[in-house]
């Protein structure tokens, strides 16, 4: 069930490009979706980091059963309205700086879909800014529903990091 590194590496390189090969069409192309968000919190880029990678803090926000480990190599975990667990591979992790998931398979995100979550932090004059960028949803009926889910879900939660983080910010000064 789960892909060794170089096949989620392809997997991810395919979804970079736009373009991902369905299983069995043998080089025909399916047109993916994705979504970027923006986020600006008054907060320095190591206190969001750390609720980025620090599994309290992460569960504050996300949601209450959200775990990392936060590595090359790591795993991030969430649950969806306590019905589906959603896991992914960290494979990059730059700490300060970036962090980004691929998603692994289950019953929402099927195989053939290389659906990856990447965050990257920046510094402001005014705090940090975020922006994730989500890609490798296929444009199909299926496909339309998960990346409405996923879009919409991560522009709660940003929202919530950023009333999260701030207050934190607040309460040391």
């Amino acid at each position: 069930m789960y892909e060794d590194h170089a096949s989620l590496f392809a997997r991810e390189r395919a979804v970079t490009f736009g373009v991902a090969a369905a299983r069995g069409t043998m080089g025909m192309a399916q047109r993916l979706r994705g979504y970027a968000h923006r986020t600006d919190i008054a907060a320095s880029v190591q206190s969001v980091w750390r609720a980025l990678t620090e599994a309290e803090s992460l569960a504050r926000w996300c949601s209450p059963d959200a775990w990392i480990r936060a590595k090359t190599g790591g795993l991030f975990r969430r649950h969806r309205r306590s019905v589906t667990q959603l896991e992914a591979h960290i494979d990059v992790c730059e700490p300060g700086r970036r962090l980004r998931l691929i998603y692994l398979p289950c019953a929402v995100l099927p195989e053939d879909e290389a659906v990856t979550d990447d965050f990257m932090l920046a510094s402001d004059p005014r705090g940090t800014i975020v922006r994730l960028i989500g890609s490798g949803f296929v444009a199909s009926e299926l496909g339309d529903v998960q990346y409405r889910r996923m879009r919409t879900g991560w522009e709660r939660a940003l929202a919530r990091l950023k009333v999260f983080v701030e207050q934190v910010e607040r309460k040391a000064s």
